[in-house]
């Protein structure tokens, strides 16, 4: 398995527990962008998470990965998403 590859397999694994959590959890735990270490298979990895855009209809939050070595992690694989607001009750 590529560099690369390892990377998703960890992106996925973060893009899943963040896209569970709800649009007020999202606001409230990314108010500033979110950079920690997790482990997977003995080796770690950086993540990034943060949100791209807060709009009154969603927010758009980014998540990317890398395992901190250059000049890889210059370009560390991301992926976005996209989590509606509520809409008030009219």
């Amino acid at each position: 398995m590529s560099r690369r590859e390892k990377w998703r397999k960890v992106l996925d694994s973060e893009v899943k527990r963040w896209s569970a959590l709800s649009c007020v959890q999202l606001a409230s735990e990314l108010q500033d962008q979110q950079t920690y270490e997790v482990e997977v298979d003995s080796k770690k990895y950086q993540v990034e998470v943060e949100i791209l855009e807060n709009t009154g209809q969603y927010l758009h939050v980014m998540v990317s990965v890398d395992d901190g070595s250059l000049p890889a992690s210059i370009v560390p694989v991301t992926h976005s998403f996209i989590r509606q607001k509520a809409l008030p009750d009219t």
